[in-house]
């Protein structure tokens, strides 16, 4: 049985580009947005409104008022009770649009469950903030000859391109090698919401074009955009190398695990510990926390204040330590407080 078009398409339907063969087909798609920051959110938001029948949202963090300039789907309110971004992005999604499916899952996308947190989805988009974490997604991408569209914002920068395994140009064609050196982030560089919304709006048309089947229309090259420079630039990303380790070679390396770290630094003075999955009853660690610092916790967090640290435990175990970028500390705070 074919989906109904709800009425509020009808704009989107008119559009020649899409029409109702295109909007059935985005009822029916499936996409699997990795990470829900700025550039997440902003494409949850606007594919959700289009009307994309299942999203499925993969995000590790939680939500801080530092988002909320940026951040589109988030409110003080989530700020306030540091909710899981896919939590509190799925419940606004379903404020305007509770017809679509959306999956939240509170994980960082890893080796050992990629497999099982990406499967079934037509595409894939980056809302991530890391290399590592792209090569990852590009290696499933290739391997499973599922479509994903790379975007990232800082400064005024906005960067994205479509990656069709077999058809055009993988990420490690285009990047063989990550980024050494200093690389800019938001923390360091800061951020422009428009530069935000510019990336998320290229990548998502490029996402209703692939999903409503218009394909021969999707852009073949590597975009950059400078909103505060005007510089504009375009490489051809439309063929594979065929010297490419990932889709020449096939040599899936992240996938693999190859050199990956389990403490990874994730940002905002802050360490990430992801090694030990294990449940934790967030009631009882609260419990257990309290003589030691201020603690607070809800389904999904526990936020526990050890001055100068701040830990933000989940229930499977990771945990965000903010305060040092050294892992060492990192790791002797958890195996304090929450065991090794």
């Amino acid at each position: 049985m074919k989906p109904e078009i709800d009425g509020r398409y009808s704009r989107q339907v008119l559009f020649p580009g899409i029409g109702e063969m295109g909007q059935q087909r985005l009822l029916t798609g499936r996409v699997a947005i990795v990470g829900c920051g700025a550039t997440g959110s902003a494409l949850a938001s606007l594919l959700a409104r289009a009307g994309v029948g299942t999203l499925r949202i993969l995000d590790r963090d939680y939500v801080e008022p530092s988002n909320l300039q940026r951040q589109t789907l988030f409110d003080e309110a989530d700020a306030a009770e540091s909710l899981p971004k896919a939590i509190a992005a799925c419940r606004k999604i379903a404020l305007f649009n509770s017809q679509i499916v959306c999956e939240a899952h509170v994980s960082d996308v890893r080796p050992e469950n990629a497999a099982e947190l990406l499967a079934g989805a037509d595409l894939i988009l980056d809302g991530t903030d890391n290399f590592e974490t792209r090569y990852l997604i590009n290696d499933f991408a290739v391997k499973h000859s599922v479509p994903w569209i790379y975007l990232a914002a800082v400064g005024s920068y906005a960067i994205t391109a479509n990656i069709v395994p077999g058809e055009s140009a993988c990420l490690s064609c285009l990047f063989p090698e990550s980024p050494r050196g200093t690389i800019e982030t938001c923390e360091t560089s800061g951020i422009l919401n428009s530069a935000v919304n510019l990336a998320a709006s290229i990548a998502a048309t490029e996402a209703i074009k692939l999903l409503a089947g218009a394909t021969s229309k999707l852009r073949r090259t590597l975009l950059s955009h400078d909103l505060w420079t005007n510089e504009r630039a375009e490489v051809s990303a439309d063929k594979p190398r065929s010297d490419c380790r990932t889709c020449g070679r096939r040599e899936f390396v992240h996938l693999a695990g190859e050199g990956r770290a389990h403490i990874t630094l994730c940002g905002r003075n802050s360490v990430q510990i992801h090694e030990h999955e294990r449940p934790i009853d967030l009631g009882t660690m609260s419990e257990r926390l309290k003589p030691h610092g201020n603690v607070r916790h809800n389904d999904f967090v526990l936020k526990f204040w050890k001055e100068p640290f701040e830990m933000t435990l989940f229930p499977d175990g990771r945990a965000i330590i903010k305060g040092t970028t050294d892992t060492a500390v990192a790791r002797s705070l958890y195996a304090r407080y929450v065991g090794s």
